[in-house]
């Protein structure tokens, strides 16, 4: 194969690992790791994001996974003034469509029943201290998808964030993605080291 050949290939292979990498990190929707920090984005807003399980966990922090089956306090502290003249409502439904961390909000809006998914839903509020807290008790364990909604009193648009979770066990996340990514760098060090030259002329000898 020419060199130029096999720089076309290069180029192919990078393509898709960042095709990857981009999809992994929006995957999230909502939620992001900022400074060991988790980060939800309600549209063009942020807020500080955690989850506390007080009874089986005492005061550890978790963003994404919880591990317990049981009582759980989210609390977001906002980050954009702007929410804290809004009305911000919280609903967990359980991830009936398997649609797992790339859930988005076009994905609620395609839902059939949502109401029928939801296993919580806490009323809209104007938290002017810029602290919303929710609590819920879990009961099954399972992947869940957390929405947070904002409106602005007196406007018909919305502010929506979407992200996924799970409860009651460790989800494997993002490690087949890094393993997959490290076969893909290995193949392409063997390939541009020669490795698929010399193996194409064994075949022909042989």
């Amino acid at each position: 194969m020419s060199f130029v050949s096999k720089i076309k290939v290069m180029h192919i292979t990078f393509a898709i690992i960042a095709s990857m990498l981009s999809s992994h990190v929006l995957s999230h929707g909502g939620v992001a790791f900022q400074e060991d920090q988790c980060v939800i984005t309600v549209d063009f807003m942020q807020a500080h994001f955690t989850v506390f399980q007080p009874e089986t966990r005492e005061s550890e922090e978790f963003c994404e996974d919880i591990p317990d089956v049981t009582g759980s306090l989210f609390v977001m502290e906002y980050l954009h003034e702007l929410l804290q003249e809004m009305y911000v409502d919280f609903r967990i439904i359980r991830d009936v469509n398997n649609i797992g961390r790339f859930a988005d909000w076009s994905d609620v809006q395609a839902m059939d029943d949502l109401e029928s998914a939801t296993v919580y839903y806490q009323a809209a509020s104007v938290e002017d201290s810029g602290y919303y807290r929710a609590s819920y008790t879990f009961e099954e364990r399972g992947t869940y998808i957390g929405i947070v909604t904002a409106e602005q009193p007196g406007e018909d648009q919305s502010h929506n964030a979407v992200f996924y979770f799970q409860v009651g066990g460790r989800d494997w996340g993002t490690i087949p993605v890094f393993i997959l990514l490290l076969l893909l760098c290995q193949a392409g060090y063997w390939y541009y080291n020669g490795g698929y030259d010399r193996y194409s002329q064994r075949k022909q000898k042989s």
